[in-house]
């Protein structure tokens, strides 16, 4: 697998807004987005990727979700639900 280095832009704007409507408060992910801005990005992960190959996907998102996923305790399923359960209330 190869690395196809994409930046990470800023969160769109509609997401912000659906976000903030959701969540008036905020959560603890959204204040630490706000707080330290991006946590990872493709450019930590080079040195772990062929430069040939098919593109595999952005490391840093997996690496985020499994920081999120072992800071809220959930399994593989609760995860996985978790993520269909947000992307259901966005549509």
């Amino acid at each position: 697998m190869s690395l196809r280095f994409e930046p990470i832009g800023p969160v769109p704007e509609a997401t912000a807004r659906v976000a903030r409507a959701a969540f008036p408060r905020g959560t603890t992910w959204m204040r630490l987005r706000d707080e330290l801005g991006v946590l990872y990005e493709d450019a930590n992960f080079r040195p772990l990727f062929a430069t040939r190959g098919r593109p595999a996907e952005a490391p840093w998102r997996l690496a985020l979700v499994s920081v999120m996923q072992f800071a809220e305790q959930l399994s593989d399923r609760q995860a996985a639900e978790a993520v269909r359960a947000s992307a259901a209330s966005c549509t």
